[in-house]
């Protein structure tokens, strides 16, 4: 993570200029001054600061640093307005770590937000204990790091943690926690990306989408569910079979998730029933207060009930924009291999149904065409200033 933490004596100097600059946008909408804010903004947040490296990520990890605060007088009563130089990176997973690895190789600096309060959340918070990784390790690597030789070749649940928590210390990647992103959207008057998170509103360049296809579970609507008597939960609940044995258990759904839970409830005891629509039993017509009924007619009594219905992509709910990103599904609209780019500085991560594979192609896909426009940028700074 490139972050500067730069005290008010050292913003002193810039903070009229700075002013001048900002009010030049909105009353000079169409000047020359407003086709040069990213030279000029990439001038003050290299060349202003680089003395002041050494102030790097002092800040609690809950806390809004100091990155370069705009005046006062130019601030929201409720939200602070924080410049953040190269690529901002919504999403702490794979994704998110592999471009920002990807943008630091190439010497271009990014911040990630994240919402919960730790690396890969989908992994550490809401994964049962005896998951591991359904493709051999070798095609699950990020870029420019390899699996240790002495993992297996389908590594554990914690040994994947372990492997993304090893890649964020290789490249000096940290995470800003508590940061849901509410809202994101592009100003056209400043040509920089709005991003509205906790207490403060982040402006950048580039902002890149590596929330995944897997941010929130997927709850099906079924006629009576919230009349089941019994235990009702999602798979990113579920950690372990411990507390089933001996109970009569429907699993609903019968991809990776619905297989390997079935499988562990089985080995722990519980009597198990797998609803897969129409193969090993029927699909739901609706909840009892003691259980299910069936499509077909039939009855049955079950003690819980265990939902492996998958996830979905949250983006369409806080992206504003309506070209990138479907508002139906909230994937790319343009297939792999062209979902990578959008308009205005926007870029997706992991949106390839491809999995890590898919998500590091992507990776260095976006870190290459952002350096390309970042060093383009740093060539024509306006040095004489």
């Amino acid at each position: 993570m490139f972050v500067m933490s730069v005290s008010s004596s050292v913003w002193l100097p810039y903070k009229f200029l700075f002013t001048f600059l900002y009010l030049s946008f909105w009353f000079c909408p169409q000047s020359t001054l407003q086709l040069s804010v990213s030279t000029l903004f990439l001038f003050f947040c290299t060349y202003s600061f680089l003395p002041h490296l050494n102030e790097l990520n002092r800040s609690p990890q809950n806390q809004i640093p100091n990155y370069y605060q705009w005046d006062e007088a130019m601030m929201s009563k409720e939200l602070k307005q924080v410049l953040v130089p190269g690529a901002l990176i919504i999403g702490a997973g794979p994704s998110g770590l592999a471009v920002a690895a990807c943008l630091k190789k190439r010497g271009v600096p990014s911040l990630i937000l994240e919402k919960e309060n730790c690396m890969a959340s989908l992994w550490n918070l809401k994964t049962y204990d005896r998951l591991t990784l359904h493709l051999p390790k070798k095609f699950c690597e990020l870029p420019y790091m390899k699996f240790p030789s002495e993992f297996p070749a389908y590594p554990t649940k914690q040994q994947f943690i372990s492997y993304l928590e090893d890649y964020a210390k290789s490249f000096s990647i940290e995470p800003m926690f508590g940061q849901e992103v509410r809202w994101t959207e592009y100003d056209r008057s400043m040509r920089l990306w709005q991003v509205e998170a906790k207490e403060s509103k982040f402006l950048c360049r580039w902002i890149i989408v590596a929330t995944g296809e897997n941010a929130e579970p997927v709850v099906p609507e079924i006629a009576g569910i919230s009349n089941f008597g019994g235990r009702l939960l999602h798979t990113s609940i579920y950690k372990n079979g411990a507390d089933f044995k001996g109970s009569k258990v429907l699993v609903v759904g019968c991809g990776n998730s619905g297989m390997e839970v079935s499988l562990d409830l089985c080995n722990s005891g519980a009597q198990v029933s797998l609803v897969v629509r129409d193969k090993v039993v029927c699909g739901i017509r609706r909840f009892t207060a003691k259980g299910v009924e069936f499509v077909n007619g039939e009855v049955q009594e079950f003690d819980s009930v265990i939902l492996a219905t998958g996830y979905r992509s949250n983006v369409a709910s806080w992206l504003k924009e309506g070209n990138f990103f479907s508002q139906k599904d909230g994937y790319p609209k343009n297939p792999f291999p062209n979902n990578w780019k959008g308009e205005d500085g926007a870029y997706s991560v992991g949106f390839t149904r491809r999995g890590l594979y898919g998500a590091s192609i992507d990776a260095q896909r976006v870190a290459e065409d952002i350096a390309r426009q970042w060093k383009s940028q740093m060539k024509h700074l306006p040095l004489d200033l």
